[in-house]
């Protein structure tokens, strides 16, 4: 996935926009509902040659993830429990990639407030989520 296919998806889920509170080189997504607070749930520096992007998990699945493909770590600077890093320069399928970054857009917004996930027309059930 290249740095364009992977803002696209970043922006493609609701109530998200691209900010960058930490300087121009790192794009920091963010989903918001209206009049709501913002929080984000991906960041990246899509300039850079090496290509990776920080992404909210849950912590038994980051585990995982992490022991099954050397493209996922511990993110940099980021609560490692809670957060990966994933190299997109890597052999990880930009289907993978997509499911990981729906993934943490769901975790964040389901900590939102009920109207304000409700404002943004999301459902767990209609993410495919078991719970």
């Amino acid at each position: 996935m290249d740095a364009a296919q992977l803002r696209e998806t970043c922006l493609s889920f609701p109530g998200t926009y691209e900010d960058f509170p930490f300087g121009p080189e790192a794009s920091v997504f963010k989903v918001r509902a209206p009049g709501g607070t913002a929080k984000m749930f991906a960041l990246s520096d899509l300039g850079s040659p090496s290509l990776s992007i920080s992404l909210k998990c849950e912590p038994d699945l980051a585990e995982q993830l992490r022991s099954a493909h050397p493209e996922i770590t511990g993110a940099w600077h980021m609560n490692k429990t809670h957060w990966n890093g994933v190299d997109c320069t890597g052999t990880l399928p930009d289907d993978m990639l997509r499911d990981m970054i729906e993934d943490s857009y769901d975790l964040v917004v389901e900590t939102l407030p009920r109207k304000d996930r409700e404002s943004l027309g999301w459902s767990r059930l209609a993410r495919g989520s078991n719970a």
